[in-house]
């Protein structure tokens, strides 16, 4: 009686094993690249206080304001502001403290986007119309900010992919392992092969 209970025992610890790796899985470990997206993100957020255009600062291009509009401020350059601040730092720094895959990949998706509106920012901004002013440093730095944060994110993510899919693999071959093992089992003992009959002369 004492053999299912053992075998209970057992199966309940390999559940405690998968669910232990799976929540593992779900997490990140970015290693030195946490310090360099730390990094992005306090540049990414001074760039917020300095010049965008003319004497609009990022500040001033996220609220729309006065001093955006006056220079005319066209709408993919807010975009990529608002983009920038929810993705390249505020997805940023949460995928950084929970170490969650999820979130990870939000800020990799997001910021990749804000790398693309940014290209266009740059380009509304140099072909703005006479007497408006062109792109200043602090558009400049954001963009190049929130490209390098899509890079590293990338590198993040496919790292934690390549292991999840590792792991996955490894746990389909142990589970198709325990199927064959279980069905052997299962199956009844060969019988004896009959005596044959003695010959005769």
């Amino acid at each position: 009686m004492t053999a299912p209970r053992g075998a209970d025992d057992f199966e309940g610890f390999r559940a405690d094993i998968e669910a232990a790796e799976k929540r593992v899985a779900g997490e990140i470990d970015p290693g030195a690249r946490a310090l360099v997206v730390a990094v992005l993100v306090f540049v990414l957020l001074v760039s917020f206080i300095l010049p965008h255009t003319g004497a609009a600062r990022g500040v001033d291009v996220l609220l729309g304001n006065d001093a955006a509009m006056e220079v005319g401020v066209a709408m993919p350059h807010r975009l990529f502001c608002w983009l920038a601040l929810i993705f390249g730092v505020g997805f940023s720094m949460l995928g950084l403290l929970t170490r969650r895959w999820v979130l990870a990949w939000v800020a990799l998706a997001g910021s990749w986007l804000a790398a693309a509106i940014g290209m266009l920012a740059v380009w509304t901004r140099q072909t703005a119309a006479p007497g408006e002013p062109g792109p200043g440093i602090g558009l400049f730095l954001a963009w190049v900010a929130v490209i390098l944060l899509a890079f590293h994110w990338a590198r993040v993510v496919w790292t934690r992919t390549a292991v999840q899919l590792a792991a996955e693999d490894a746990r389909r071959q142990e589970a198709a392992k325990r199927q064959s093992r279980s069905l052997l089992d299962d199956l009844p003992p060969a019988a004896d092969p009959p005596d044959e009959p003695p010959r005769e002369p």
